[in-house]
């Protein structure tokens, strides 16, 4: 029987937003004899403890998923996509079986097209990496169904964030909206001592962005490039946009709940009100 579409009840409580790394492949899946990953993993687990009452669903952006305007998952049955090479054969036999939610996925689209926003759905599309991985860890029972949200390729911090902003409605609406990517991201970085310094100047300034004042958020993330060391941080912004439509998905304030060394670089994570 399919899943019966969120309910949207006045009684739910509001749903924070949130920006969480995804990790490095499916990292959390394999032998890790260093613990780079296990204080990722921790804060992944703890997800479900930092929400007010289970989610009716999930809008989650992931930085792997790239499109002319924005789409939408939507099939019922989303199909894992493993997007990630040369890691052991265990890693592509993985299973994570969350029920989609074309409702939502239809629901978020015409609040985008409400704002003038290109948007529309994709009955086809399953969910990659971005998403499955640290979903998987948060949200091991796959029993909260979830969306997947592309990036507009054009990759505006400004226009991120005001899809975010349109989105807002849907965390009265039980809906957990995520940004999944990594606030760190330069592959040719990583392991590499000489990149924590700047790693360190790039994730002070993002921190102090998001935990400022919610009316002048915009305008700061809109500006991220001008920031310390911000292109030695991401090379290519894709990982870091879904922290743009997290920050837009609320007018209230936000903090950085986890922080990092990870691989010699400062990976952090935030939550937003």
């Amino acid at each position: 029987m399919q899943r019966p579409a969120a309910d949207l009840s006045p009684m739910t409580m509001r749903q924070p937003s949130f920006y969480i790394p995804h990790g490095g492949g499916p990292c959390f899946f394999m032998d890790d004899p260093a613990g780079t990953w296990t204080g990722m993993e921790a804060f992944l687990r703890s997800l479900p403890e930092r929400l007010p009452e289970r989610p009716r669903a999930i809008l989650i952006v992931s930085g792997h998923w790239e499109t002319d305007g924005f789409r939408f998952s939507a099939s019922p049955r989303p199909p894992l996509i493993f997007d990630y090479y040369n890691f052991p054969p265990h890693t592509y036999a993985l299973t994570w079986p969350a029920p989609g939610d074309p409702a939502l996925a239809e629901r978020a689209a015409g609040l985008l097209r409400a704002a003038g926003h290109p948007a529309a759905t994709d009955p086809d599309r399953g969910i990659d990496h971005g998403v499955f991985v640290p979903l998987k860890v948060a949200f091991p029972d796959a029993d909260v169904p979830v969306v997947e949200m592309s990036l507009d390729h054009g990759l505006d911090p400004v226009i991120a964030y005001r899809v975010g902003r349109a989105l807002r409605p849907l965390r009265d609406e039980g809906v957990l909206v995520i940004g999944a990517g990594m606030s760190f991201h330069n592959l040719r970085a990583y392991r590499d001592d000489r990149a924590t310094e700047p790693s360190l100047a790039f994730d002070d300034w993002l921190a102090g962005a998001v935990e400022g004042d919610a009316a002048g958020r915009e305008e700061r993330l809109g500006g991220w490039a001008d920031a310390p060391a911000a292109r030695f941080a991401h090379p290519r912004e894709e990982h870091l946009l879904p922290l743009m439509v997290a920050a837009g998905a609320s007018d209230g304030p936000g903090s950085r709940i986890y922080g990092e060394l990870v691989m010699d670089t400062m990976i952090s994570g935030f939550r937003f009100d």
